[in-house]
């Protein structure tokens, strides 16, 4: 039997909304205060894919990253990293993922160079070989030496992105979770990034799930795709499966945002609302 990478089976993740007090109300007291995240989830993803998770804010893409990660546990259902279960055996996961999200934090006084030996040390990686790595991997995401050593709070929004990247790509991790990883990066950064990635994929034997706004990115990258709608899974195919669902229109051939407005009645701006 063949171990997927990473296994959702019916999970299901509820919030509960905060009352005009700012207090939270008990589920059991007061049912209409429910946010259902997720709703019954169920997908596989292969080993060396990049699956990608596509939706408005709100959909429920984020909270799969975090329940990943750990940083979240479903209400029910089971989540699986190459047969462990999130909720049994964390600190297994723990060691096989690492994760890149858009809202990435640092130490902001600390060099870009200072935050990745930090975060070296976390995972125990040795001093010598983890500083010439993570020189490489900057390099390669296109940051510039003289920039390895400045404060972090001096770089711009696009740059600090770049070494969230590089921090998460440190450890080489067998699941990468990518959590809008170039939102806010200029084309030629968001390129860099999205080459990079494909390396890790070929050279690593990395799986690595994406979540993103960026339909053309997610078309580049993805080998498989998961359309979210109100914590559901509205579709699931490749790419080019995808568009097949959509009639093509004055000979134009459909793209990714064209299958997400033909399956939910909304555009992506249409449907934004807060996570």
């Amino acid at each position: 039997m063949t171990m997927h990478a990473l296994e959702f089976e019916q999970v299901r993740k509820v919030f509960t909304r905060k009352d005009k007090s700012g207090k939270r109300r008990p589920l059991r007291r007061a049912k209409q205060e429910q946010v259902v995240a997720l709703e019954e989830i169920s997908l596989n993803v292969e080993r060396g894919q990049v699956f990608g998770v596509l939706g408005p804010n709100g959909s429920g893409k984020s909270t799969l990253i975090r329940l990943v990660s750990t940083l979240l546990l479903p209400d029910s259902g089971a989540i699986r990293v190459f047969g462990h279960d999130v909720e049994k055996d964390p600190f297994a996961v723990k060691r096989l993922i690492n994760r890149v999200s858009v809202d990435a934090a640092f130490f902001k006084k600390f060099s870009p160079l200072e935050n990745l030996m930090y975060a070296a040390r976390l995972y125990g990686l040795p001093q010598r070989s983890a500083q010439a790595t993570m020189r490489a991997i900057m390099t390669r995401l296109g940051l510039k030496e003289s920039t390895f050593s400045q404060p972090m709070e001096h770089m711009s929004r696009g740059m600090q992105q770049k070494v969230a990247v590089a921090r998460g790509f440190l450890t080489a991790p067998v699941l990468l979770l990518l959590d809008e990883p170039t939102t806010g990066l200029d084309p030629h950064s968001k390129r860099d990034v999205q080459a990079f990635v494909r390396e890790i994929r070929e050279t690593h034997d990395a799986t690595v799930l994406l979540t993103t706004h960026d339909m053309e990115e997610a078309d580049r990258l993805c080998d498989r795709i998961a359309i979210l709608d109100e914590g559901k899974v509205a579709a699931l195919d490749v790419p080019d499966g995808l568009k097949a669902l959509v009639p093509s229109s004055n000979g134009d051939r459909p793209s990714l945002e064209d299958v997400f407005i033909a399956l939910t009645g909304h555009t992506f701006e249409e449907k934004e609302k807060p996570e």
